[in-house]
């Protein structure tokens, strides 16, 4: 029996969908107005996982990842400028081109890391009629309230307010630092926001009310129920999601369509942290995926490292531990490039279903890998590692096409500059570089060719 942590009931449960073997699906998306970097893809990845899960547990998924590409504000408490509004603003570019280039390179890096693409990824700007309707039934039902920038959800009005967070009311915050303006209770949000003057902003809409934007959380629950029903299995997020934006997702949805709970399973994956704290800005260690492969690295590497860890735990992040998981997954590889034995081990199988099944044990799944490796004795490798890399996903039986990163290609031109020139001493400074970075050269050729070192 497959086993999930509900964040909702805060234990490991059985899983049991709403319909017997289609399980629905709905993950929060990117706001796309700058790149997704690691720390973001490490909660796409470990969703990638529960659905290679599920469907080796012959589940077949419906699943949606939304795109805000308008009404994520700078602050959670509905007060700042538009995140998609400001880059287009910062990037002198429509909105619109902000959110389809970062929206095409999120989409990239997912496939760069065997990540399994949606079956729906609705925009925020392509559903606002879904999202004003959704408006007008809270209103219908008294749950809302207008202000002089925005309509209101009264969250005093449910008494089981903040039941994800397991937070009383009185100590769930709209910001510390934030004044409570308008508001009734500061755990009200935004269900719809004024422009405060109309026609300056690029993405506003008419609506019931006045000229305006969705909020950030009415888009998901518009759009979540659109393509999933008024009741679905499993909604999914990062760690920070939790208290100010699911919680807000179950007041207007179970509000709004009666049905409790809104969602069967909610789970959430941990920080990615780098020097014991969040990613950030600030704080460093915001990687994107091609930066990590300009440092030569392959993306599926990074896979490998985030398998090493429970989607529940964080992950302390470093290009140390980076270059540990590379060296544990390239002697993977080579391992399994010389295995000849085809066919099941039953055994093994079994014990790798067992870590699967037991809240995506990973950390354990990738032991099971190993013991089987390191087992002289034991029969039917090959067979079994094909189906234990269904969920892994880290092309285990694939053979590498080498590829050279950019920064190795770069070092090669610029010594191939050097040797026209004869400047030997030169040349030889930068065949050391590239002979550190783990890759040695052939001059046979007029062109310098790399091969990495094994």
């Amino acid at each position: 029996m497959l086993k999930l942590y509900n964040t909702l009931t805060r234990k490991k449960e059985d899983f049991k969908p709403i319909s017997d073997k289609r399980v629905k699906i709905y993950s929060c998306g990117p706001t796309v107005y700058s790149f997704q970097h690691i720390g973001n893809m490490r909660s796409y990845l470990s969703w990638d996982i529960l659905k290679r899960v599920l469907k080796f547990n012959k589940y077949s998924i419906k699943h949606v990842i939304n795109v805000t590409d308008v009404g994520h504000l700078t602050s959670d408490s509905d007060i700042g400028e538009d995140k998609i509004e400001r880059a287009a603003k910062k990037e002198k570019k429509k909105a619109s081109e902000i959110a389809n280039y970062y929206f095409r390179i999120f989409k990239r890096d997912l496939k760069k890391l065997n990540i399994s693409p949606a079956n729906y990824w609705p925009k925020a700007t392509k559903h606002i009629k879904e999202q004003i309707n959704l408006i007008e039934i809270l209103e219908k039902k008294g749950y809302t309230y207008k202000t002089t920038d925005g309509i209101y959800f009264d969250t005093s009005k449910l008494k089981d307010y903040g039941k994800l967070a397991q937070l009383k009311k009185e100590k769930l915050k709209a910001g510390k630092r934030i004044a409570i303006g308008e508001k009734k209770n500061n755990t009200d949000f935004a269900l719809w926001k004024f422009s405060e003057k109309p026609g300056n902003r690029q993405q506003e809409w008419h609506s019931p009310w006045g000229i305006g934007y969705p909020g950030w959380h009415l888009e998901c629950s518009a759009m979540a129920t659109k393509y999933l029903g008024k009741q679905f299995d499993i909604h999914t997020g990062g760690q920070d999601h939790i208290s100010v934006h699911h919680t807000n997702e179950i007041a207007q949805s179970e509000t709004a369509f009666g049905k409790k709970p809104w969602v069967k399973y909610w789970m959430h994956c941990a920080w990615l942290l780098f020097k014991g704290e969040k990613v950030s800005k600030s704080k460093g260690g915001l990687y994107t995926v091609s930066e990590l492969e300009k440092k030569g690295f392959n993306p599926l590497e990074f896979r490998y490292l985030c398998l090493t860890t429970h989607y529940r735990k964080p992950l302390n992040f470093s290009i140390n531990k980076l270059k540990s998981a590379q060296k544990s997954y390239r002697r993977l590889k080579n391992i399994i490039s010389e295995i000849k034995d085809k066919g099941i081990n039953k055994k093994y199988l079994e014990e790798f279903k067992e870590k699967i099944n037991n809240d995506l044990d990973m950390p354990g799944a990738l032991q099971t890998l190993w013991k089987i490796l390191r087992d002289k004795k034991a029969k039917g490798k090959l067979g079994t590692i094909k189906k234990i890399d269904e969920v892994l996903g880290l092309d285990l039986l694939k053979k590498d096409i080498e590829e050279i990163p950019p920064n190795i290609t770069k070092l090669i031109k610029e010594r191939n500059v050097a040797r026209k020139k004869k400047n030997w001493e030169e040349a030889d400074i930068i065949r050391a570089k590239i002979k550190k970075l783990g890759y040695t050269l052939n001059d046979a050729e007029k062109e310098s060719i790399a091969k990495k070192i094994k």
